[in-house]
């Protein structure tokens, strides 16, 4: 078993085509604050997980997970991140179609990724296609509002990350769009959270 990242949350592991996420404990939080957090974020994202594999979603497939452990097992996804493909590619415009179309079928299901960056999509070494990933901060969620952030979110990491195609985001925004007719009015909310974000900065 490999280790091969680890985060401000967890530790993830290698074992041949499994991942192994384990959540780490927090020193400075009370034991059994801690105890129950780590026990509901794990809980939370391997129902998440199941829902996706309900939905035939290209993410990882949950495998195993254990709330005393706080690990999850998952299958390993296999490719290079949608962040290094983006930084090689000219004709970028499919693949920000793509993406567009996943997250609107994701939201359409009231999913929300909660850290939505290239860095968190593969492209699948096999396939092709592009799979999400780290659902760790996902949960489940009708508010537009909430759908909305997620846009925003992701807005900011293409413009921060992929600065050199500035109107990437408008081509994701068009798919997602499309990808269920509700995602019209979470389209409306985006404008609000961005007008917030502006004000923000200026404050």
């Amino acid at each position: 078993m490999e280790k091969i990242a680890q985060g401000a949350e967890a530790v993830l592991f290698r074992d041949r085509g499994t991942i192994i996420k384990e959540r780490l404990s927090k020193t400075y939080r009370y034991p059994q604050l801690d105890e129950a957090l780590r026990k509901f974020r794990t809980r939370r994202e391997a129902k998440v997980l199941g829902k996706l594999q309900e939905m035939q979603f290209p993410s990882p497939k949950l495998q195993d997970f254990s709330d005393k452990r706080m690990s999850i097992v998952m299958d390993f996804v296999p490719g290079d991140t949608v962040k290094d493909v983006l930084h090689q590619l000219d004709d970028y415009q499919l693949m920000a179609s793509e993406i567009g179309n996943l997250i609107g079928n994701l939201h359409s299901k009231h999913i929300v990724h909660g850290d939505l960056t290239t860095s968190n999509m593969i492209k699948h070494a096999d396939t092709g296609k592009i799979n999400m990933i780290d659902f760790g901060l996902s949960f489940f969620s009708e508010k537009f509002e909430d759908k909305a952030v997620d846009l925003f979110l992701l807005e900011r990491a293409l413009l921060s990350t992929h600065y050199d195609k500035p109107d990437i985001f408008d081509k994701v925004i068009e798919n997602y769009r499309n990808a269920a007719p509700e995602n019209a009015a979470v389209l409306e909310r985006l404008e609000a959270v961005r007008k917030r974000g502006r004000n923000k900065k200026r404050d």
